[in-house]
């Protein structure tokens, strides 16, 4: 598996996306359960969100993010950063050593 960084930017106001967040929120307790997301939240002042990831492939993951309803009504942009985790809590170890 490999390892990401997503950078979630608005491209519209918060006030505007607001309404969306129940669904973009389901929408990412799917990849929760498939086992690829370790965390995620919104930035602070409220300008987008940050993901950490694992997926086979960047395409994989790419693929997954064009189904957030952020994306499908054109409210976000996403930068996919790939990086490895040679460094991290003992806890994490199983995630991030382990295939989903």
């Amino acid at each position: 598996m490999k390892h990401f960084l997503i950078e979630i930017t608005y491209t519209v106001p918060f006030s505007t996306l607001e309404a969306v967040v129940p669904e973009h929120r389901a929408f990412l307790q799917t990849g929760y359960d498939k086992g690829w997301l370790l965390l995620s939240g919104p930035m602070n002042p409220r300008t987008g969100g940050i993901v950490v990831a694992r997926a086979p492939s960047q395409e994989d993951l790419q693929y997954f993010f064009s189904g957030d309803p952020y994306a499908l009504r054109g409210f976000a942009l996403y930068r996919f950063v790939e990086f490895d985790p040679v460094k991290y809590q003992p806890f994490l170890a199983e995630w991030i050593q382990e295939a989903p």
